[in-house]
């Protein structure tokens, strides 16, 4: 496995060149707000003032988990393999948004505990029946991990378009997520661990205490891709592949909730650089993703009090990224309009 070599964006002369052409439209300076960082972000990234959004895709990374056997989840694991076939019938929130908004979306079972047989819209990259039990013992081996992490490069570099977001399905993910975020940042687990999809407060302290128990039996887990290897999913190396090499390819990432976050932070402890093509689409309502944006320095487009996962947050901020893209290149300049600019 060789991790993709992410560029830079950074270009003072086309920073400057961008700051003046946003800075020229028919508006007071600054009036579009975080539109106009977005615009110049977009700009960046594609290296280029001519910015556009073409073919984006949204792809939702499935599988299972082996610590629900530690009763981490307030629904059964057979919901992970359900939701897929939700998914694939468009019966599901992820359905219904992408296509409102004219998105490809990308089904992959990455390691969910069922056979769906060959099934169209059902990208599969099986690599196992879900992870082990980090409880009791590594989540997956450190050649599985690898194995997912170069799954997903070849499904990102597979796309056409220059807009990629992600999401995921997998029962028991938000406690990976957690324990992930704990050992990459940090921060204290009890900061780090959530309702997920509806535990009591009794069941959070009880998530808190198996992922703290753990933590403590894989203390030898220091390195990223080892973290990775010892505490998360494989929908999780997936993503963080696809994540890694659909930034080489200069396309804009939209990061959805604290599962995917996750994912993007064991890819920015490979590479930091694959920050400055991340678009953060909204703060979860799950406890610990606000702390894991801070953690990361990210602004959220939008705080709508979700915490659904499959991506719901990348479709519903992609009209942003078109906004950003539309005024730059359709907005008048004060020239063009002869609008008389600001006099003080």
């Amino acid at each position: 496995m060789l991790i993709p070599t992410i560029p830079t964006t950074h270009n003072p002369a086309l920073e400057a060149s961008l700051d003046r052409a946003i800075n020229n439209k028919t508006k007071p300076l600054g009036s579009l707000g975080t539109l106009e960082t977005l615009a110049k972000q977009i700009g960046l990234i594609q290296q280029t003032h001519a910015l556009s959004i073409s073919q984006s895709a949204i792809l939702v990374f499935a599988a299972d988990h082996g610590v629900v056997a530690e009763g981490i989840s307030a629904f059964p694991q057979d919901v992970t393999w359900q939701m897929v076939e939700n998914f694939l019938a468009r019966g599901a929130a992820i359905n219904v948004f992408a296509n409102q908004n004219d998105c490809a979306l990308h089904v992959i079972d990455a390691g969910v505990n069922h056979d769906f047989g060959p099934r169209d819209g059902l990208v599969d990259r099986k690599l196992a029946h879900g992870t082990q039990n980090f409880a009791q013992e590594a989540a997956m081996s450190r050649a599985t991990c690898e194995a997912a992490l170069d799954a997903g490069m070849a499904i990102a570099a597979s796309l056409p378009g220059n807009v990629v977001g992600f999401g995921e399905m997998g029962i028991g993910n938000t406690t990976a997520a957690a324990a992930l975020m704990h050992k990459l940042t940090g921060i204290p687990v009890a900061d780090c661990v959530g309702a997920g999809t509806g535990l009591s407060a009794d069941g959070v302290l009880h998530k808190q205490r198996v992922i703290e128990a753990a933590v403590a039996k894989h203390t030898d887990a220091i390195a990223p891709i080892d973290v990775l290897a010892t505490f998360g999913g494989l929908e999780i190396a997936m993503m963080a592949g696809a994540m890694l090499k659909a930034a080489q390819l200069r396309k804009v990432l939209l990061i959805d909730g604290f599962i995917v976050t996750s994912a993007l932070l064991v890819a920015a402890r490979m590479q930091p650089a694959i920050l400055e093509y991340c678009v953060f689409s909204h703060c979860s309502n799950e406890q610990g993703h606000q702390k894991m944006l801070q953690a990361l320095n990210a602004q959220p487009l939008l705080n709508l009090g979700l915490r659904l996962g499959e991506g719901t947050g990348c479709a519903l901020a992609l009209p942003l990224l078109h906004a950003a893209v539309n005024f730059v290149n359709q907005m008048a300049t004060f020239e063009s309009a002869q609008v008389s600019e600001k006099t003080e």
